[in-house]
């Protein structure tokens, strides 16, 4: 999710990848939950993270507990941001508590791409 909204709201001069320590596959619930924000991740590709993602990369974004203590040593040039939010994919309940656990947390990390992207405009200015 977080790399669908930095690649819109950024568009033209961010270019940012999803990856972890684990490869997920795609979840339908997060791509309808985008999609009805007018966001497509249809098309990415949960991906682990290797050696030249790092290097690529100017940051890295943690999103859930688990990826920050599991996060491998970055390069120097590497910043690294830490956001400590749920994880939607382990909601349980009804077809729309579930559905809510992913509205609750797509909006968090809009809000908090949001916030990124103009801190990032800013920046260069």
């Amino acid at each position: 999710m977080a790399e669908g909204y930095a690649n819109t709201l950024g568009k033209d001069w961010i270019e940012a990848k999803s990856a972890g320590i684990e490869a997920h596959g795609k979840n339908p619930r997060a791509i309808a939950i985008m999609f009805d924000d007018g966001v497509d991740i249809s098309e990415q590709e949960s991906m682990i993270l290797s050696p030249d993602m790092l290097e690529w990369a100017d940051l890295l974004v943690s999103v859930c507990g688990h990826a920050d203590e599991s996060c491998p040593a970055l390069p120097v040039h590497v910043r690294k941001k830490h956001w400590p939010l749920s994880d939607p994919a382990k909601a349980a309940g009804s077809e729309y508590e579930i559905m809510e656990a992913f509205r609750i947390t797509r909006d968090e990390i809009k809000r908090r791409v949001i916030s990124m992207v103009n801190g990032m405009k800013m920046f260069e200015q």
